[in-house]
């Protein structure tokens, strides 16, 4: 049987039965494949006087952008770089891992040319932000003014967020955002705030998941462009996962891309030397312990209900415990 995680495309047989429709794929994907420390080629003279450089520039084989971001966050081996945005992709690498259920991106040489890459992610995180905003009529900066007053489990409510479906791990389009623990007193503030508790949830469970098929994680790194400005987030997320949270100090978008056209052009001997030399120093969150304890009796809630809710088929499972818990916590 084809295995995903070695590369390449699956076989002929492999593809027509799962659907006879893609008969023919391989063939018409075939070409030249490689990862980004290979030369694919040099700058054309035509391409070199359009940008108004020098022929024969070395370049790189591309890779996906959000690839290129986490080497540009200084990824390395126990690492899991999350580029949060209106969604968020989570990266990984490993020496050696095999498939990884619920986790569809799992490949030799992606990311990192010397390690299998691990992608994952949410489908949306601040596509729900700004959601929230919008239906209370007001922006995303207006509804993030006093967050930093809110404690883990103050608001009395547990979100999951599948608002664009379930990505990792369930992976299931046709779910929608939950939930639990409205009262008459709920605000819009609170909303935003059980959302980005409810992100952290969702990345903690994916974080489980790859964890219990042998990929170290010490530390994760919040890339992107909303950990740079909401502090918040951050520390919820640091208290979830009880690890510390690191935010690059500057952008690392494009980045990557510079670090691997710096080894094109023979500047640097390896990524490693590289990203000693460019990545930024990082902001760091460590866990407090108080508020992890109560993320831990959160998350216990939350992990039912997931799995609960958002598997088909899945095994009756006592809830009647949920919102008596959340009003407790909250007080």
């Amino acid at each position: 049987m084809w295995n995903a995680a070695l590369g390449g495309f699956p076989p002929e047989e492999f593809l027509t039965g799962v659907d006879p429709l893609l008969a023919g794929v391989p063939a018409k994907l075939g070409g030249r494949y490689a990862t980004s420390h290979v030369i694919a080629g040099q700058l054309t003279p035509e391409w070199a006087a359009k940008l108004g450089l020098k022929a024969g520039i070395p370049i790189p084989v591309g890779a996906f952008d959000a690839h290129w971001d986490a080497i540009g966050a200084g990824i390395k081996e126990g690492d899991v770089v999350n580029v949060v945005g209106t969604s968020t992709c989570m990266m990984a690498i490993a020496k050696q891992v095999g498939l990884i259920p619920g986790v569809c991106g799992v490949v030799k040489g992606s990311i990192h040319p010397d390690y299998f890459g691990i992608e994952a992610g949410l489908s949306a995180v601040g596509d729900i932000f700004e959601a929230i905003a919008r239906r209370a009529g007001t922006t995303v900066a207006k509804l993030s003014d006093g967050l930093d007053a809110y404690r883990a489990g103050s608001t009395g409510l547990l979100r999951m967020s599948w608002d664009n479906g379930d990505r990792t791990v369930l992976v299931n389009a046709e779910l929608g955002g939950v939930t639990l623990g409205w009262n008459l007193t709920s605000t819009p503030a609170d909303a935003r705030f059980a959302a980005i508790e409810g992100t952290a949830f969702h990345t903690r469970t994916i974080l489980e998941r790859m964890a219990e098929h042998g990929v170290s994680i010490h530390r994760v790194i919040n890339g992107g462009g909303i950990p740079q400005k909401n502090a918040t987030l951050n520390r919820v997320y640091a208290n979830v996962f009880g690890k510390p949270v690191l935010v690059p100090s500057a952008e690392v978008t494009s980045l990557g891309s510079a670090i691997f056209a710096f080894l094109a052009a023979g500047a640097f001997a390896s990524i490693e030397e590289a990203q000693a030399a460019l990545c930024p120093s990082f902001q760091v969150y460590e866990p407090d312990p108080t508020a992890a304890a109560t993320y831990e009796k959160l998350f216990a809630l939350y992990r039912k209900l997931y799995f609960g809710l958002g598997q088909p088929g899945s095994e009756a499972v006592a809830i009647g415990d949920v919102l008596p818990a959340l009003r407790d916590l909250r007080a």
